[in-house]
């Protein structure tokens, strides 16, 4: 997306970074013509990410896990250390 100067001399008088437009731009939600991540918002996506790097961390005490699916089927899962993959 471009960048007006006037957008970026805000950005740089209110503390607002390039990654942080672009968090809001990615997670917000549209209103009008905003993206808006209130704080509401943050928390709830901060716990998601918890539950997600929590789940993670089972998946990597596994080695890391690998599923097998075709057309929309589940056909099996396992370990990726069970077979010595990466």
């Amino acid at each position: 997306m471009q960048t007006t100067q006037h957008a970026m001399q805000r950005m740089s008088q209110r503390g607002v970074t390039g990654d942080m437009v672009d968090f809001v731009l990615n997670y917000g939600f549209v209103e009008q013509d905003k993206y808006v991540l209130g704080k509401r918002q943050a928390l709830e996506l901060l716990n998601d990410l918890k539950k997600q790097e929590r789940l993670v961390k089972k998946i990597l005490d596994k080695g890391g896990v690998t599923v097998v699916a075709q057309d929309d089927v589940l056909i099996t899962t396992y370990n990726c250390n069970s077979y010595k993959h990466n």
